[in-house]
This record gives structure tokens, C-alpha cells and sequence, in this order.
């Protein structure tokens, strides 16, 4: 199939310069409505996931995006530690990462190994692979970010599950080699969450932005809602990383069976609407 050809606009759209539309938050959309979905609506960052990419092409998507006059915010997701070939699948993210002009590689560590309940040998796993993966993502000109995930996925998709976890090992490490996710749904809740913000100063690589509903649904993996439909303060967030000096992409990344069902560009117009009355 030939990819359709996408005239970028003059520009962003008002109050949208920052605004980066997440992949996943319509994930049944595919890659090259998405972007022209985008491009219609003048969002000019998307953030893309490896599988789509993946079966798309990294080379075909890196020139469909470009052509759009899109730019790709964040590449999700390298990490998962405690896999077998865990050293080769990060090499294969930054190398795509590479390709697209991507900044930043977004790492979700992986839970606990099989059978094990050593939680801090866990995280020492997690430091100890992304020194051996710091000086190819710095060749690369990529960011390592380590995202926090909410202590409920700690078991079995992220041992690193606060911000402060997350800067004890990006510290180690110059600001734009390895750096942070602050992710709404994954920090809200946490009481230092401020200060560690701040702390994280120029380390902060993305800003990904959605809400929280309860209850949560079964699994709890596809519980995040569209930006003011929950109970985060997401202004107050985004005014805590701004004042942290971050002043690059704002990714809406949401998670939810209810929404994925809805048609994509419907999707993306109410993404702008929670982000012009709720994080803006």
C-alpha cells in the first residue's frame, strides 16, 4: 500500500505547540491515519510504539512522519530487564529509535523474575543493564527514560515504581543519556512526587499526561482515562515540570478498551480538549 501524501501545515494549531498525540490512545488506528489525523488537526508530535513500527517499518514510518512534518516525541519501549534477550531487543529500540530522529527511548524496567522475590536484586538488574546500554544509546544521540510505573504493576511489568527510584539510577548517568518519564497516571499519588520533580530538573526526557478513574477494570493495565475525566490534578502537574525547566513534548497516552473502541480522530479531538481545559 502506498502512503498517502500528507502536505504539513504552516504550523501547530493555537495552544497545541507542545501537544503530542500517543499512539496508544487510539491503538486500532492505523499508523497512516494517525498521522494525517494529526497533521488535519495541527498536533505536531506523535509518540509511536515499537510493535505498529514494527510491522509498518521503521524506515517507511520514519519517512511517512517525516513527510507529515510530524516529529515522533518518544519511542515506547525498551527495558523489560529480566527477559532472556533483553540486551538485544534495547540495541534493536535505540537503532529504531535512531532511524525515526527520535529523542527518546522510553524504558519500562520489568517486574520480578520467575520465581523470585529478591525485588532489590530486581532494580540492581535494571541499573546494571542500562549502564551496559548508556554508551549505545549515547552514540545514537537517544535518551534512556526510565519510566516509574504505580506500585501495582511492581510484580510483573516494573520494578522501578517512584520517581525517586527512577532518578537514584538516571543520576548516575549525564541528563541526556538517561533521563525520566513523569507519567500522570504512574506518579500522581505519590506524595514527594513534587520534589522529585523538581529534583529531576533537566533529567525529565518526556511528560506523558492522562487520567485516573476508578474502578479500575480487571488486569488494571487499561485503566487510564482521557485528560479531565478522573480526579489527577494534571494542571498542577505540568506547572511542577515546566518550573522544573522542562519545556518539551506534553504525550496524551491512555490505556482504556472504552476508548480504543472509539473511532481514531474522534479520539484525538477529545485528547486536545482534556489538554486545552485540563493540562494547558
Amino acid at each position: 500500500m502506498t502512503a498517502p501524501q500528507v502536505v504539513p501545515d504552516v504550523g501547530p494549531a493555537p495552544g497545541l505547540a507542545r501537544f503530542s498525540f500517543n499512539q496508544a490512545t487510539a491503538k486500532h488506528w492505523p499508523l497512516e491515519e494517525a498521522v494525517a489525523g494529526c497533521v488535519d488537526a495541527g498536533v505536531p508530535g506523535i509518540g509511536l510504539w515499537r510493535e505498529p513500527v514494527g510491522e509498518y517499518g521503521a524506515q517507511r514510518a520514519a519517512r511517512l512522519v517525516r513527510a507529515a512534518g510530524l516529529t515522533v516525541t518518544s519511542l515506547c519501549r525498551g527495558g523489560f530487564f529480566t527477559a532472556d534477550d533483553w540486551r538485544t531487543e534495547n540495541l534493536r529500540a535505540i537503532e529504531e529509535a535512531a532511524t525515526l530522529d527520535c529523542p527518546v527511548l522510553v524504558l519500562v524496567s520489568g517486574g520480578l523474575p520467575p520465581g523470585s522475590r529478591d525485588l532489590d536484586g530486581a532494580r540492581q538488574r535494571v541499573a546494571d543493564g542500562i549502564a551496559e546500554l548508556a554508551p549505545h544509546a549515547a552514540a545514537a544521540g537517544v535518551t534512556l527514560a526510565i519510566e516509574p510505573l504505580h506500585p501495582m504493576f511492581c510484580a510483573d511489568r516494573c520494578v522501578i515504581a517512584t520517581l525517586g527510584q527512577a532518578l537514584d539510577i538516571a543520576e548516575r548517568f549525564e541528563p541526556g543519556t538517561v533521563g525520566v518519564v513523569v507519567d500522570a497516571y504512574h506518579v500522581w499519588w505519590d506524595d514527594t512526587v513534587y520534589h522529585q520533580i523538581a529534583r529531576a530538573g533537566d533529567r525529565i526526557a518526556a511528560f506523558q499526561v492522562c487520567d485516573w478513574t476508578t474502578p479500575l477494570p480487571e488486569g488494571v493495565l487499561l485503566g487510564r482515562a482521557l485528560p479531565g475525566e478522573g480526579c489527577i490534578d494534571l494542571r498542577r502537574l505540568r506547572r511542577a515540570v515546566d518550573a522544573a525547566g522542562y519545556t518539551g513534548p506534553i504525550e496524551v497516552e491512555v490505556f482504556h478498551a472504552d476508548v480504543w473502541a472509539r473511532p481514531g480522530r474522534e479520539v484525538l479531538d477529545a485528547s486536545v480538549r482534556g489538554y486545552r481545559e485540563h493540562v494547558l
